[in-house]
């Protein structure tokens, strides 16, 4: 199982890496919309935690 998980990781950084070196700017599009992703979440998060302190009312 830890040699499956290894291979798996060496082909996710092989992929990235071919990825940023064969087309940079789709790779910072990647980057970019793995940011937005996060930035979301964490906004969603925040609005859960804001509705739960104020009562969790509608």
């Amino acid at each position: 199982m830890v040699q499956t998980k290894k291979i798996g990781l060496f082909v996710v950084v092989v992929f990235v890496l071919y990825v940023i070196i064969t087309d940079p700017s789709k790779a910072a599009d990647y980057v970019q919309i793995g940011f937005e992703g996060v930035s979301a979440a964490a906004k969603a998060v925040g609005d859960f935690m804001t509705w739960i302190v104020n009562g969790g009312g509608s």
